[in-house]
């Protein structure tokens, strides 16, 4: 038998996908005491813990690469910003760059995620509880993401639909499952709604009110342009719904911790890197080896799978000390990888992070007392993307009378 880790100085013991799901952390912690690069057969790949060779692979495009046939993503939507390298990447992400600078997302946006933000907990918080991924984190990302694209008549129910649809079928595929149907039948759903909004627009279309797919219209194709929706919509909702339920979780699980953020919500900021690095919404990226290739320690052949995992990253003891602390102070948190790193970096990072930081203040602001649900507990899950299914909490409302 195979074991199941296999570096180039031994083996390592075996870890399976359904642990490697619901709790990552101890098994990653094992694996980088083997080596910081090991062959994990439950993965088909040689998986990166380190945080220095995981920027070494992220940068180095020439010899790690996404574009090949078997990056998940791909296979359902088509070639992308996300499935590209080289002259072919830039071309499919610089369209989309300018709204997504910093001064240009405060200005476009935050006013937006204010106001949803509170319409959203206008109706949660009569009720003295709810359930605040789907009831709060989920319908905001969407929103928000709609408007950035121009798919301002879509239905939020549809446009959250479409984004589980495809999130669930690239889980499948990394699993070596099928993708199924539903993925791809979401995916021609956004493609339709894309085809609308930008022809409504008309070719010539400038971004601004009209939406930034409309301004990538005389660019690219729409073919071009969907795929890339497809991505921005899937990084825009999935990055942003598991940054504020994660840091949620995170500072509800230590009531000590929400009450420091509660009389100083200068702390906001740090709270969101530091669970970021904790616990990244995405906890790998994949990249193929375009040579044969000796990198840490590991002799990987042209054409293996390589993984970064973000998630064993972020929890490097040689960069973050005390790595499974939730430090709210910690002065290196911006150090995390949550958002990859090199030519693929996040290009909504600073808009996942201004959605983020609004989102945690109104909670707080909103909803006095908030706190875990302890009759129904949750955690993070899941394989690639990690977060609680669903975070129940409790609040306090006024004595009637």
């Amino acid at each position: 038998m195979v074991p199941a880790f296999a570096s180039a100085t031994g083996s390592a013991p075996a870890v399976t996908l359904a642990e490697l799901a619901a709790d990552p952390h101890p098994h990653l912690a094992r694996l980088r005491a083997e080596g910081p690069v090991v062959r994990v057969e439950a993965l088909g790949g040689w998986l990166v813990t380190g945080r220095e060779l995981a920027v070494r692979v992220m940068r180095d495009a020439e010899t790690f690469t996404v574009d090949d046939p078997r990056f998940t993503t791909a296979k359902v939507i088509g070639p992308s910003m996300l499935s590209l390298d080289g002259g072919e990447h830039v071309r499919h992400r610089e369209p989309f760059v300018e709204p997504f600078k910093p001064r240009a997302v405060h200005a476009a946006f935050a006013g937006t995620i204010r106001a949803e933000a509170d319409r959203l907990l206008d109706a949660l918080a009569p009720g003295g509880c709810g359930e605040l991924r789907r009831g709060f984190a989920g319908p905001l990302a969407a929103v928000v993401m709609a408007e950035v694209l121009g798919l301002t008549e879509v239905p939020v129910s549809d446009v959250l639909g479409w984004y589980d649809a495809i999130v669930r079928a690239v889980d499948q595929l990394t699993r070596g499952q099928d993708a199924g149907v539903e993925g791809p039948a979401a995916y021609a759903a956004l493609r339709d709604a894309v085809a609308a909004t930008v022809g409504a627009g008309g070719a010539e279309g400038s971004g601004g009110d009209g939406g930034l797919l409309r301004g990538a219209a005389g660019r690219l194709g729409l073919p071009e342009i969907a795929a890339n929706a497809a991505v921005l919509l899937f990084g825009g909702i999935e990055t942003t719904e598991g940054m504020i339920v994660n840091a949620l979780y995170h500072l509800l699980s230590e009531p000590a911790l929400a009450d420091e953020v509660r009389a100083d919500p200068a702390l906001l900021d740090g709270a969101v890197e530091e669970s970021l690095r904790l616990e990244p919404g995405a906890a790998v990226v994949d990249r193929y080896a375009t040579r044969d290739v000796e990198f840490g320690g590991a002799r990987i052949a042209a054409g293996d799978l390589v993984i970064v995992s973000l998630a064993g990253a972020n929890r490097d003891p040689a960069v973050f000390p005390e790595p499974d602390r939730f430090d709210l102070r910690r002065a290196n948190s911006r150090l995390q990888l949550a958002f990859a790193h090199g030519p693929h970096y996040c290009l909504g990072a600073h808009l996942a992070r201004l959605e983020a930081t609004i989102a945690l203040r109104a909670c707080f602001d909103r909803l006095p007392g908030l706190r875990l649900d302890e009759t129904r507990p949750s955690a993070p899950y899941g394989l690639v993307f990690r977060k609680p299914l669903t975070l129940a909490a409790r609040w306090d409302t006024p004595a009637a009378g």
